[in-house]
């Protein structure tokens, strides 16, 4: 069992399968990239597997997200989605993606036992995406999402920043299209994950904004946190439902109180918080020959000294030392 000393369990792994993305959300990277990881600083398939198995078999992990960088642009993605479909006890298993890459592979991921996708998607508009994600590959996305749906791989979940000035207006209009198509809508705050520091606080679209602007052309149905348990959207029902609609608000209605989220990171790192300043190394032990139940002691004394928030409440708050493409989100 992975718990902290403020009685929190981790029952959810997110593993990011690379730093890399094919995409330049401003709010993510600068338009130049990143300094990449090093190939020999990466995990292999074979090590992601047996930490996931570790996580699975030995400290309670039941559900494991595969994130990025782009987890797509990972080569040997679809032998580990399958490996890890075969091990006992099965963990759920979902991917969050920015979508280039689903309409090729989709299908396969289905196959190998992937249940469901959460696609990236800020905008309906492709000159607003060209200019958020300085890439002209809006189609492309649109796409991948329908392969998604088509495969299967349901529910499709949709995530979206909304940014001041660019996309701002856009809520009511995304929440229509995604209804029409039986996608489940996510807005999330945006957060300061950006490698630039050059998020503020002062002037994002909060989730009161996002309401507010629904509200507008929407009768919206707050589900309660009975339903909502850990997750970290609030969700509303559209219109009386069946259509559900959430709102990720990290900044201004922080949930870390029910957080049962653990983080590994594509270089082998622990991370118990998206803004944590400090990390566990557990490749060094993984590549030491340390047998499985080493690497889970360390993996227990790393989620024991999780902290109670993320800070974000604090004005004060300082970034992260790594970007999200590092991370994973």
């Amino acid at each position: 069992m992975l718990i902290d000393t403020y009685g929190r369990v981790a029952t959810d792994l997110r593993v990011s399968l690379t730093d890399r993305c094919n995409l330049r959300c401003t709010y993510c990277m600068p338009e130049e990239g990143l300094q990449w990881l090093a190939k020999p600083d990466l995990l292999t398939d074979d090590e992601i597997v047996r930490l996931i198995e570790i996580a699975v078999t030995r400290l309670g992990i039941t559900e494991v997200r595969f994130t990025g960088g782009e987890p797509l642009l990972r080569p040997g993605i679809v032998g580990i989605v399958e490996r890890v479909s075969a091990l006992e006890p099965r963990p759920q298993m979902s991917l969050t993606t920015n979508g280039i890459g689903l309409r090729r592979t989709a299908a396969a991921l289905k196959t190998a036992g992937l249940d469901r996708v959460n696609v990236s998607l800020d905008t309906l508009r492709p000159d607003v995406f060209k200019a958020l994600t300085r890439r002209d590959r809006h189609q492309d996305v649109i796409a991948g999402l329908e392969a998604a749906r088509d495969a299967g791989l349901t529910p499709v979940k949709v995530n979206c920043v909304l940014m001041p000035g660019l996309n701002d207006d856009e809520a009511p209009d995304l929440l229509a299209w995604a209804v029409e198509h039986d996608y489940e809508l996510r807005f999330i705050e945006q957060m300061p994950l950006d490698a630039q520091h050059g998020w503020k606080r002062e002037g994002m679209v909060t989730a009161g904004d996002i309401l507010a602007s629904l509200r507008t052309r929407f009768a919206l149905t707050e589900e309660g946190a009975d339903e909502r348990g850990s997750a970290p959207a609030e969700r509303w029902l559209v219109d009386g439902g069946p259509h559900r609609v959430g709102v990720i608000a990290s900044v201004t209605r922080p949930f870390c109180a029910a957080c049962d989220r653990t983080r590994l990171t594509a270089d082998g790192q622990i991370r118990n918080c998206l803004f944590a300043t400090e990390e566990t190394d557990l490749r060094t032990a993984l590549r030491s020959d340390a047998p499985d139940e080493e690497i889970a002691r360390i993996w227990r004394l790393a989620m024991w000294g999780k902290k109670a928030g993320s800070g974000l409440d604090d004005p004060s708050f300082l970034q992260p030392t790594r970007p999200m493409s590092a991370i994973g989100g």
